[in-house]
């Protein structure tokens, strides 16, 4: 075999070899998740809190940066035609990017806790717009930037509660005490049927006791009211029987004739 062409089969084999070694030692970056408000609505010139937070599967080091950037709404206003960034948090400091929103933007998140949210006070009219988050946690690099847009109105403006609703929460709580009330009755006079009823009961089993047997001569006489027959109780009644035979005698000539008729009242 030609040498040359030997040494040119090693090279290839060993720049192989390393490539091979560089693929399974390395571990591929994965993706960052990153989440924000929507949308997020405030008095001008008041505090506005616009809130983000990220997912990583790596730990979080100093080498993790934020990026906060701004692209305005309005057409006339210099962050119009493509975001700018505002905010820039790296190693643990912060570094406020254009002088517009330097004095007016904070940090207030915690970046061990994933959460990179920041403060603009006091808002202006000119912060209508958009605001994107953006983190990269090394070597969890890949992610979409999340985005919030900024609505910055008058007081007037700020959706309010509505009455409405407020009238229905007080209505359903007052009918929840009434309904917590009659249930309450309802127990109560249960359980207060329940214990007469337990005493009716027990009244009943006295009661229903055999009665204790009369003595002897109190049933000899209950025998004989029974047999005797009803009505009012009469003594003996005489009548007297003239003898009509035209006799001298005959008007001394009475019998007397009993008839007895004794009735029990």
């Amino acid at each position: 075999m030609d040498p040359k062409r030997s040494n040119v089969l090693c090279k290839r084999a060993l720049l192989t070899g390393f490539t091979l070694c560089v693929l399974l030692v390395t571990k591929p970056a994965s993706a960052i998740d990153i989440h924000a408000d929507q949308e997020v609505i405030v008095q001008n010139g008041t505090t506005g809190v616009l809130r983000c937070t990220f997912k990583s599967s790596e730990v979080v080091s100093s080498a993790t940066s934020v990026t906060w950037s701004f692209q305005s709404s309005q057409p006339d206003n210099q962050f119009s035609k493509s975001p700018y960034v505002i905010y820039y948090f790296s190693n643990g400091k912060g570094f406020p990017g254009s002088d517009e929103f330097k004095d007016r933007v904070q940090f207030i998140g915690n970046i061990n806790q994933r959460d990179v949210s920041i403060q603009l006070s006091p808002t202006q009219f000119s912060d209508n717009g958009t605001f994107f988050c953006d983190v990269k946690n090394p070597p969890d690099v890949k992610g979409t930037q999340a985005r919030t847009e900024l609505r910055v109105v008058l007081k007037e403006s700020l959706p309010q509660t509505s009455t409405a609703i407020i009238v229905g929460v007080v209505c359903c709580a007052l009918v929840l005490l009434v309904l917590i009330a009659v249930a309450a009755c309802v127990v109560m006079r249960v359980l207060h049927n329940r214990h007469e009823y337990e005493g009716c009961t027990s009244l009943e089993s006295v009661s229903s006791q055999p009665p204790r047997p009369r003595k002897k001569v109190e049933s000899s006489l209950e025998n004989s009211r029974c047999t005797s027959p009803s009505g009012p109780l009469q003594g003996p009644v005489i009548y007297a029987q003239l003898d009509h035979s035209g006799s001298k005698n005959s008007f001394h000539k009475m019998e007397p004739v009993v008839y007895a008729d004794i009735r029990k009242n």
